[in-house]
């Protein structure tokens, strides 16, 4: 066990602080740089163009883009559903008053490749972490790009996604970090991130409740198996309870700052021996049983094929989203690792990974929920991405350094340890850099689609209302500047129903449909789920067909 343990160990003095900068800087200009092959091939391209500008290719974020506009702005419509208060939105209107030289329409279309390719710096983090900063770097360089990631934090992929796996990675390291180095006088920094993260998408929460288990079966593990004093541990595990309270993210700052202070002072106090299951008991009653019974009620596992209540029933809308689909396996691998082999090798590195340096099982939740996109859907996979490209890069650093003893010179082999492992990575990155050739993403909108919604948005009040199918609500109501009935973000069965219907029947109906789903918007539909229910009480129609046929009078 012991030479395991020795073969499988990173070997390296600790690089230096500028030395660590310098690879943070090559690997995210590298990123950076594949992203602009989109920019070289859709140059030409004049309909992807408005106003001789790039316009993004995600719906989504039309979304976010109408927040910023608003918030610049300084006013917005009531009902009109912009997110001015959401992060993402407020996050952009801060860089663009930071940058007030560049167009708004061009910060929204680059800020996806420079904020996602971030994700560079906790990839080397960890590496260093684990005692390699060189494995750190070679995963990096692939991590930033491989099929799933590039697709979703690519020029023009304006959305959330650009910061959800930089922050969730950086959660990860800094647990290791912190479990690592066992000093309570950082271990605010990762409940901070978490803090930050969770603010950033809610979701995320599910990835700091999987990160915080984890993180209690390794402290259970140095407790009965490796015989440790786990005190700081179990301590740090209170603080990792902080960000998955459900409170508002001011109420989390301050009980942070004050477990903090009280760490000082009273808690070595405590019964040591105790303390850990003390934490634990108080996790599972305030947080982990009703998370576990809501991630088993979750949509993405149930996959419900209709959603009901009393009287009406409608199909579930997340069975119609392609990305929440199911996929084959043989994409889950593409998606993750870019190859076949770089998954399977891959998927071998986290395994010993794991094996050498038990900490790693933190990561855990995210490979998985990766790995489970098979089932939940494409969007998942970016979650494992970082993760196997440390497998891969932890391979090619082995294989580096069992070339390193086939030299007698120590310069020649600690060069030949480099340049193997980098050669081993260069394999891992090709498919990736080929797929990039080859990716070439429509924008939403074509110019003269734009065209028509920027005359409308001179002839129509913001205060009116277009009647689109759910994908186009965002990038209607950012170009025409009016409301919709329906978007990515509400699109239930039973808002969904009076625009299908007002699309699909005679004008006479569609009209009536329209202007009854715009009486109730207006009026008291934040406090309605099912509109076609509000209407038939209002006109007192017990039997949903009859009412129908009364729309077509």
């Amino acid at each position: 066990m012991n030479s395991l343990f020795e073969m499988l160990s990173l070997e390296e003095k600790k690089m230096n602080l500028k030395l660590l900068i310098l690879l943070i800087i090559i690997a995210y200009a590298f990123n950076i740089a594949v992203r602009y092959i989109y920019i070289h091939y859709v140059g030409g391209i004049g309909e992807f163009y408005w106003q001789g500008h790039l316009m993004i290719n995600n719906n989504d974020g039309y979304y976010w883009a109408e927040g910023a506009r608003d918030i610049l702005a300084g006013h917005h419509q009531k009902g009109d559903l912009s997110p001015v208060n959401m992060p993402a939105s407020i996050l952009t209107a801060m860089i663009a008053k930071f940058l007030p030289f560049l167009n708004f329409d061009v910060l929204i279309e680059y800020l996806p490749g420079y904020l996602g390719s971030l994700l560079v710096v906790p990839i080397i983090l960890i590496g260093r972490a684990l005692g390699s900063t060189w494995m750190g770097f070679l995963a990096s360089l692939l991590g930033g790009m491989v099929w799933s990631y590039y697709h979703r934090t690519m020029f023009g992929y304006y959305d959330t996604d650009m910061l959800v796996i930089v922050l969730s990675t950086f959660a990860v390291w800094a647990v290791i970090w912190s479990l690592n180095n066992k000093n309570i006088k950082y271990f605010f920094v990762a409940p901070l991130i978490e803090i930050l993260m969770i603010k950033w998408h809610g979701g995320l929460l599910n990835i700091a409740n999987g990160i915080f288990v984890m993180s209690a079966i390794y402290v259970l593990y140095l407790k009965f198996i490796k015989k440790e004093n786990i005190f700081n541990e179990s301590l740090f595990l209170l603080f990792l309870i902080v960000p998955v309270i459900q409170i508002a993210l001011l109420y989390k700052s301050i009980v942070l700052a004050f477990l903090y202070i009280l760490t000082f002072k009273d808690m070595q106090k405590l019964n040591k021996s105790y303390f850990i299951f003390a934490v634990l008991g108080l996790y599972l009653l305030l947080i982990g049983i009703p998370w576990i019974s809501h991630v088993l009620n979750n949509g993405y596992f149930t996959k419900a094929t209709i959603a009901s209540d009393d009287s009406f029933k409608y199909f579930s809308v997340v069975n119609t989203v392609s990305e929440a689909s199911k996929i084959p396996y043989g994409v889950v691998i593409h998606r993750i690792a870019g190859s076949y082999i770089g998954f399977i090798l891959g998927g071998l590195g986290y395994l010993l990974l794991l094996v050498r340096f038990p900490q790693m099982i933190v990561s855990l939740p995210m490979v998985v929920l990766g790995i489970l996109a098979h089932k939940m859907g494409l969007r998942f996979t970016i979650f494992a991405v970082p993760f196997f490209a440390l497998g891969m890069a932890y391979i090619a650093y082995l294989v580096g350094k069992i070339s390193q003893k086939l030299f007698i010179n120590d310069r020649v082999a600690v060069i030949s340890k480099y340049s193997v492992s980098f050669v081993i990575m260069v394999g891992f990155i090709y498919p990736n850099y080929k797929h990039i050739h080859h990716y070439i993403m429509p924008t939403v909108f074509n110019k003269t689609e734009v065209g028509v919604l920027n005359k409308l948005k001179h002839i129509a009040s913001r205060d009116d209302y277009v009647m689109s199918w759910w994908d186009y609500g965002y990038p209607i109501r950012y170009y025409a500047d009016v409301k919709t009935f329906v978007d990515g973000g509400k699109h239930s069965g039973a808002v969904n129903f009076p625009v299908s219907f007002a699309i699909t029947r005679d004008l006479v109906s569609s009209r009536n449909m329209s202007v009854l789903n715009a009486y109730f918007y207006d009026k008291t539909y934040s406090k309605i789920s099912d509109p076609l229910k509000s209407m038939m009480k209002m006109y007192k129609f017990k039997d949903p067909n009859l009412f129908l046929d009364f729309l077509s009078t």
